[in-house]
This record gives structure tokens, sequence and C-alpha cells, in this order.
């Protein structure tokens, strides 16, 4: 059993000033894993004030210092490799393999890349004519999801740390462990005092806290939008800075001169990577007319490559990381078979012989309308839509009807159709052929899906704010 009943404030471990706790549940087996004490307001404004007091020297230190300091957590968080995977396994219900090559080398790489962008960021650029400045933006505050534990802390906490900003953490209430295994390496590498800290606990006290706290001049949230308009809510009292990442539908444009087989693996591997609970996931697949009873069989041909099951076994797909969430996605199932789309695979229900654990079965529909339920909103779960289009030009036109635009996928061999289709939707990321991530590339949405850029130099940037000086003397 894991129980963390203390916050770390101030470079300490503290015990909450309230003693309200929650209990983890492991999603594969029901049972509970741990408890975390949910903090208070009072917890809160301990966090912020340390932070507020540690800002004037930390957002000094030399790039240099904080390169290293960077480099010294990435090393450290190296070492705590094992147990991190272990932990992502057990509180997200994340298959071994999903939470050593996904997870924990996402995190690795945005500490990594972090130090590098650091390496070559200017702060002060010389316009010929005015200088610019960029100066840490202040205290961070920082609300990560449950559906990728590492991931999004780290992209947070590397670049506010290059920046110069100290941050108050709330990791999400159902995967909060690997956030204390971070606290853990900050603690072990010697972060100052005040620079990191951690107060766990629910959305309602300690989100709607630090998105409306006058002490805290920087929100960075990740998650659902209607979460997210209440932290542009709670923030625009104090015209506070905010960066958002919230949902998606990503298309996936299947060109005609695709192979089928691969595509359909690109298609499936959406919904099986982390049980779909991916924001970024391609769950609308855009096929050709022509192409799609091939299509078709070739996603009933490949989806055995990705059994469902136990996280600890050679399984690609574990549970979804609550009832909850398996009920949401149960919904979403029932209302596509309601809307008249047919069921290619799975449906309701869990997969045979999962009775304990939140498994869902994979999901594909085909025959599906772009204006269905199913084809325009976010789902979180093993589940896809085929949809067909007759010209590039109308699937770009699908793949853009959407009031989201985080990412988006093309699958072909043209160059030509290739750079037209990526070129053309509207996202903040798009990849082409399953190309490999970029640490150093920004990442981020257009439209619902979000405000601002994570990872690399441009997620340095967000934690920066701009001066112009003007009249003032060079060092010539």
């Amino acid at each position: 059993m894991r129980n963390y009943l203390q916050h770390y404030i101030n470079g300490e471990w503290i015990d909450s000033t309230g003693n309200e706790t929650e209990e983890v549940i492991n999603p594969a087996t029901e049972e509970v894993i741990g408890k975390i004490s949910l903090g208070t307001k009072e917890d809160l404004d301990k966090a912020v004030q340390a932070a507020r007091e540690a800002f004037p020297s930390f957002s000094q230190t030399s790039k240099e210092e904080r390169v290293e300091m960077l480099e010294k957590i990435a090393a450290e968080y190296e070492n705590r490799k094992q147990e991190i995977i272990d932990t992502i396994t057990d509180e997200l219900g994340s298959p071994v393999s999903i939470s050593e090559n996904v997870h924990y080398s996402m995190g690795y790489n945005h500490f990594s890349q972090a130090a590098e962008s650091l390496k070559n960021f200017s702060f002060f650029e010389d316009r010929g004519g005015h200088f610019v400045q960029k100066d840490s933006v202040g205290v961070s505050g920082l609300i990560t999801p449950w559906n990728f534990p590492t991931n999004q802390t780290s992209t947070k906490i590397a670049s506010a740390f290059a920046a110069g900003s100290p941050v108050i953490l709330k990791p999400a209430e159902l995967t909060p462990f690997a956030a204390i295994i971070l606290t853990e390496i900050f603690d072990k590498v010697g972060v100052p005092k005040g620079v990191f800290n951690l107060v766990n606990g629910s959305g309602s006290v300690i989100g709607d806290g630090i998105s409306s706290h006058p002490d805290i001049d920087f929100v960075s949230f990740t998650g659902s939008g209607a979460v997210g308009q209440k932290i542009m809510e709670n923030a625009s009292h104090t015209i506070k800075k905010v960066a958002l990442e919230l949902g998606g539908k990503s298309p996936l444009v299947i060109l005609d001169d695709a192979d089928v087989e691969d595509a359909a693996r690109s298609a499936v591997n959406h919904i099986a990577n982390n049980s779909g609970q991916v924001c970024s996931a391609a769950t609308r697949v855009l096929v050709p007319s022509s192409m799609k009873e091939a299509f078709e069989d070739a996603v009933k041909k490949v989806l055995p490559e990705y059994p469902v099951g136990d996280p600890r076994g050679d399984n690609r797909i574990g549970p979804l990381v609550s009832k909850k969430q398996w009920d949401t996605v149960q919904s979403y199932i029932e209302k596509g078979q309601e809307e008249g789309a047919r069921l290619l695979v799975g449906g309701t229900g869990k997969p045979e012989g999962l009775e304990t654990g939140y498994y869902a079965k994979p999901t594909v529909f085909t025959d599906v309308d772009n204006s269905m339920v199913i084809a325009q909103e976010e789902i979180f779960g093993p589940v896809t839509t085929i949809i067909t289009y007759d010209s590039i030009d109308e699937a770009i036109e699908i793949a853009n009807d959407t009031v989201y635009g985080l990412a988006g996928y093309v699958f072909g061999k043209d160059p030509k159709n290739l750079r037209k289709v990526a070129g053309s939707i509207r996202a903040g990321r798009v990849k082409v052929n399953d190309a490999e991530a970029d640490f150093a590339g920004p990442f981020g949405g257009y439209k619902q899906s979000g405000i601002g850029r994570e990872w690399g130099d441009y997620g340095i940037e967000e934690y920066l704010e701009v001066k112009t000086l003007l009249g003032f003397p060079s060092e010539d």
C-alpha cells in the first residue's frame, strides 16, 4: 500500500491542515493500492507563499545553473526507471510495455530536451533599436491529468524550471503516485526550497484555488474543455496568463495509395495506445470510398495483434482508468448504435473473461457520418470511427469539421498529396506516416483544443514575459 498523507511544500514533506483522504484504485484489479491526503486552501496558500519567496532568487539563477539542475533531474529520473514503470502500471492500468516505452520515456525526454533547448535559448536580444528581455512569468500553477502521469507533469515542470519559474503542482487524484516519485527526485537532486511544491487535492478545492489565486501568475492546465473553461473564468478575475491543452477528435486521413493493412494497423494503434485515453488520438479515420471494404477487412485482421488484458501480462491494451470512465465509454458505444453507425468490431460490455477490472472492448464503428455524436465528441476510450470520402478536398473538409484541432494524421505515399493534406489540417501537430515524436517540436492545439504550446523552446516561452527596453545602453 502506498499511503502518502503529506504534501511537499518549501522543500519539506508536511502534514495537511485537513484530514480528508482519497483512495487510489488499481483499475486492473479494482483494489485499493494506496491513499493520498486531499489538500486544503491553507495548504495551497503555504505552497504559494513558498514559491513566491523562492521566485526572486530562482528567477535570477543563470542559464547554466538551470541546465545543470535539469540534467541532474533527468539522470535521477533514469535511476528510478523501474519504480516509475511499476507505479504507472498499477495506478493507470497501463500495460508494462506502454508504461516503459511511452510514459517513462516521455517524462525522461522532456527533462532532457528542456536542458538541451535551454542551452541555446536567448533571454536577451538586441533588435537594433531596442532590446528584448525575457523574464520568468512568476509563480506557476500546474494542473495535470490522469491519463499521462509523467508526460504532462514533466513537460510543464521542465519548461517552468528552464524559465526560472517556481511551481505548485496539483496532479490528478486518480494517478498521483508518479508525481510523488518526481517530487522525491527533485528533493534528492537539490531543487531549491520553494521552487517545487506538490499539493494533492480535488479540482474543486486545489484546482479552483490555483486558477483563482491572486499570487499565482500563470496557470498551465491539461484536461477537459469544460474544466479549461472554468479555469479561464477563474483566471480572468486577476487577468492571469493561462495555457490550456484540452481535448481532441483528431482525423487520420488514409490516402488512396496507402498500404491498406499498414493503414489499418495505424488506426487500431491509436485506440490501443493507453486504451485510447489519449487527447491527440486519431479517432476519426477517413478512407476513400473505394477502399472502404478492404480497409474494414484489414482492421478485423490486425485487431488480434492488440490483445486486451492484465497490464502485467503479454497484452497491449489495459483497462480504462476508472468505473466512471468505463461507464462514459459504454454510453458512447450505445449512442453510436442509436445513431445508426454499424459496429464493425467490439461493442458494449467487457471482453470475454475479464469481469474484474475496467476493461472495454476495442470498438470500431463504420458507416459513420461526421455529424454523429461519436464523430464529434471525445470518447477517451478504445473506440474509433470510419468515415468515407470521395476526393482529397472532401477529406480535408471533413478533417477540419470539428471544434477541435489538437492533432492530425496522414497516411499514404504520394509526396504532393501528403503535403497538401498535412498542410491543410487545422491542428497544432500533424504526423505523416506515423513519424516519430520530436520533443523539440511544439505541441498544442487550434480552436477548442487549447491555448499555447508545450515541449522544447516553445514550452519555455510559455513561462516567460517579454519586456522591451528602449534607450537601454549596450555593453559595447
